[in-house]
């Protein structure tokens, strides 16, 4: 299992949520999830918006706990708009081009999960990615075939529609193929102005994915603590797990249901995948 995480809201440096937090993500990145054998120890990506409409992105193949250069950007960054994935390997090799974030344009895409029976199913994925699309795939990872799949099926205009018709596309996939739970994901997308997520999977075990409370709320709720001070009125946060043990901080995302955070707005959506036509 990965772990990633977005943030969107007024500048602030990405530090403040990958390092600073007790439950942090490079915190969580060095210990083991309740149900893994090993940390996230197979690389780390941050990937951020600044001066340019497009991304910039780090990546490492190293893990994300022993990384001063990560420490250095990340106390130097100042983003509006930011994705940070730690990665555990799931049969693809540990190398940069696997890490995420995965970006194309000003678009940006990380992903929590699989797809079971990759290897059969790999060639078919690969095949049916748009052609202007292709050279962009760089790595091996079922995760980046996601990404590349939702925007050949419409992401960039359509997010949450390209979403649901790259997971509907990979179960069509994977029924053909007789497997009965192919898709387990969730994910998180950003053009630099908007950023959406969704969590779903094709059997009844699903992800986890939390999305922080209004940050007026907070501040109601926690009067004497000065760690909300300066991030601004629409300042969201989403994490595969929570930062930090605050009660009525985190919201949990139900399973299949896609979240759209935007300047003022936090909505949550069904995300229902269906075949692309």
């Amino acid at each position: 299992m990965c772990r990633w995480l977005g943030y969107l809201g007024s500048p602030i440096e990405p530090r403040e949520l990958l390092y600073d937090p007790e439950r942090s993500l490079i915190e969580q990145s060095r210990r083991h999830a309740p149900d893994m054998a090993v940390p996230n120890g197979d690389g780390f990506g941050l990937g951020w918006y600044g001066r340019r409409e497009v991304p910039a992105i780090f990546h490492s193949a190293t893990p994300a706990w022993g990384d001063r250069n990560l420490h250095t950007l990340a106390s130097e960054i100042f983003s509006p708009l930011f994705l940070a994935h730690v990665r555990a390997a799931t049969g693809t090799p540990v190398q940069e081009t696997n890490c995420h974030p995965f970006a194309w344009g000003r678009w940006m895409f990380v992903h929590n999960g699989y797809v079971d029976g990759y290897e059969g199913l790999r060639r078919d994925m690969l095949l049916a990615v748009r052609p202007d699309l292709f050279p962009n795939v760089k790595g091996t990872t079922d995760s980046e075939l996601l990404f590349h799949l939702a925007l050949t099926f419409g992401l960039e205009e359509d997010p949450i529609g390209g979403l649901e018709r790259m997971a509907g596309f990979v179960e069509s996939l994977g029924a053909a193929a007789g497997i009965a739970e192919p898709l387990q994901m969730t994910v998180g997308v950003s053009d630099g102005e908007r950023l959406w997520a969704a969590r779903y999977a094709s059997g009844p075990v699903v992800n986890t994915l939390y999305y922080s409370a209004d940050v007026e709320s907070l501040r109601e709720l926690y009067p004497e603590s000065e760690r909300f001070a300066h991030f601004g009125a629409d300042s969201r946060v989403v994490v595969s797990e929570p930062l930090a043990p605050l009660p009525r901080l985190w919201h949990e995302i139900p399973a299949g249901t896609a979240l759209v955070l935007g300047k003022g707005q936090a909505e949550q959506v069904p995300f229902r995948p269906r075949p692309p036509a």
